[in-house]
């Protein structure tokens, strides 16, 4: 009876670990989904406002050939006052051009920065659910060994986690490289 009595009480602690273990890890996937919903959108819209700089760029540069063209037509034709409109012109695309490139590669490092922590939190994503997942397997299987393997994946995606909560420039590249 004893017997009995110390193995019912050996499942009920490794029962209530695993629900300790799916409920802390559920909670912090979801957070993190949350978050990396959030930086998805800012990488939206620094990806279209890269490429709205980039056209708006572009379309100057090609205005500032233009000018550039017709300036020179007109100094062979010596049109004072037009020759002096488009002298002010082309200055303005010149003076134009370079802020709108600088503007567009801001916007993509601002990208390329927030890629960094949608792969953190991608990455703990999919340390979470596959640690949630083993200690499922521990539970039925009623051993301790996958509920430890579940600790493993699971303070992984906590650690990615918190680095993509707090900025931390830690990248998983392996798994980027795996998954990507």
């Amino acid at each position: 009876m004893d017997l009995e009595l110390s193995a019912e009480a050996k499942d009920k602690r490794l029962n209530r670990l695993v629900a300790i273990t799916v409920v802390v890890l559920s909670v912090a996937a979801g957070l993190g989904n949350i978050k990396d919903g959030n930086i998805v959108q800012n990488m939206s819209q620094a990806q279209a406002k890269s490429l709205d700089r980039w056209n708006e760029y572009q379309a100057t540069r090609t205005k500032l050939h233009i000018v550039e063209t017709a300036l020179a037509g007109l100094a062979a034709g010596k049109g004072t006052e037009v020759l002096t409109q488009f002298k002010a012109e082309a200055a303005k695309y010149r003076a134009e051009s370079p802020r709108l490139a600088a503007e567009a590669e801001q916007f993509s490092a601002q990208y390329d920065a927030l890629n960094v922590h949608d792969d953190q939190f991608d990455a703990a994503e999919a340390s979470l659910t596959t640690a949630v997942s083993i200690a499922a397997v521990a539970a039925l299987a009623e051993s301790w060994i996958p509920l430890f393997a579940a600790w493993g994946f699971g303070l992984f995606g906590l650690f990615l986690t918190a680095a993509g909560f707090m900025g931390w420039a830690f990248h998983p590249d392996f798994l980027s490289s795996l998954l990507g």
